[in-house]
């Protein structure tokens, strides 16, 4: 199982490494062709990982599909390792998007240009994929260990999503983030940007200037009183530590919900990774077209809700559907999900009509 793991976490980080030191080396606005094509590709790797679970699990590669699914109790086969794969990686992948709406808020909070978002959402996806990690492994520890946990994350996700649906969820001040707050307490930090750089010395080149296009550099007062060679924090970085702190608390509603299909850690953990991998991409497709999706969030509080059921009364939905209940979990959440984009362009389509006339 070593060379199992060893092999997907090499493969993921050289894909980011191709994303970022190769395709996105030098800063820039990713346009909406661009970012669309780059959803799709991420997106089909994603799904044609998929080809990698089915044969893998089909012929026991290296300890895969030996030992019971902790949820169901089933020895997974190539087909039923599919299935759960496919539908934990659409379920993240969903609430990943409401993950979007509060990185846009955050970006325009910070006043984060637009050529480095980028960089911000690739070392917070990173920083994602650790943290998302730990979890998983801590998660299927106590699903293991302790069954009834189950019922503790369904319930959870049932609460999450009536809040969701009937609860205003405001963001709150990102001044309020304790990672902001002791990140202002133990570090200087700048009045403006320094480029892509998170994190600079007073009295060097890069903290001297601005270097964003067509701006001019501007004194920094923090810049001007810290002692040369002190390092000093820019904007950027406190970007960063909120999207990485508010990737934890969606992490709190994603993870259950996981574990509401599958507690088999490589399934678990490869459709989340593969899910948050395209969150870059996404961003920069939904972030102009937010206004669109009105029904997005009740589309997603619908997925929660289903899945939150689903890990209550898993035993009794087994016997009643029969063996092929997770696929026909995965057709409810494609519905769903369909179902509030579709009202949402409708709704939108017929309000720019009213407004016409």
């Amino acid at each position: 199982m070593f060379w199992l793991w060893a092999g997907f976490i090499g493969f993921v980080v050289l894909l980011l490494v191709l994303d970022l030191g190769v395709f996105h080396r030098k800063a820039h606005v990713d346009s909406m062709k661009e970012a669309l094509a780059w959803s799709a590709l991420w997106i089909a790797v994603g799904l044609s990982f998929s080809v990698f679970v089915y044969f893998g699990y089909e012929n026991q590669w290296l300890g895969l599909g030996v030992e019971p699914d902790p949820i169901d109790g089933v020895v997974n086969n190539g087909w039923t390792a599919v299935q759960k794969y496919l539908t934990g990686y659409i379920v993240e992948e969903s609430l990943s998007m409401d993950n979007v709406f509060v990185i846009a808020m955050m970006f325009g909070f910070f006043a984060v240009p637009p050529m480095y978002r980028h960089r911000v959402l690739f070392w917070g996806i990173l920083g994602a994929i650790v943290m998302r990690g730990v979890m998983i492994g801590v998660g299927a520890r106590l699903v293991a260990e302790f069954h009834w946990i189950l019922y503790i994350f369904g319930v959870f996700l049932i609460l999450t999503a009536l809040k969701m649906l009937f609860l205003e969820t405001g963001h709150k001040d990102p001044n309020r983030n304790p990672l902001v707050r002791l990140a202002r307490r133990l570090f200087p930090i700048t009045a403006r940007y320094h480029g892509e750089h998170f994190i600079v010395r007073a009295g060097t080149h890069a903290s001297r200037e601005s270097r964003q296009p067509g701006v001019a550099a501007e004194p920094d007062e923090v810049v001007d009183r810290a002692q040369p060679g002190t390092l000093l924090l820019t904007p950027l970085a406190l970007a960063l530590a909120v999207i990485e702190s508010t990737d934890v608390i969606f992490a709190v509603d994603s993870i259950p919900a996981i574990f509401a299909i599958t507690a088999d850690p490589f399934l678990v953990f490869t459709s989340n990774v593969c899910a948050i991998l395209g969150l870059r991409s996404l961003y920069f497709v939904l972030a102009g077209m937010m206004d669109k999706f009105r029904y997005l969030k009740v589309s997603l509080a619908l997925v929660l809700l289903l899945v939150g059921v689903k890990m209550l009364v898993a035993s009794w939905l087994k016997t009643l559907v029969g063996e092929h209940f997770n696929l026909y979990l995965l057709a409810m959440v494609l519905l769903v999900l369909v179902s509030g984009v579709v009202a949402s362009l409708i709704a939108d389509r017929l309000g720019a009509s009213c407004r016409q006339d």
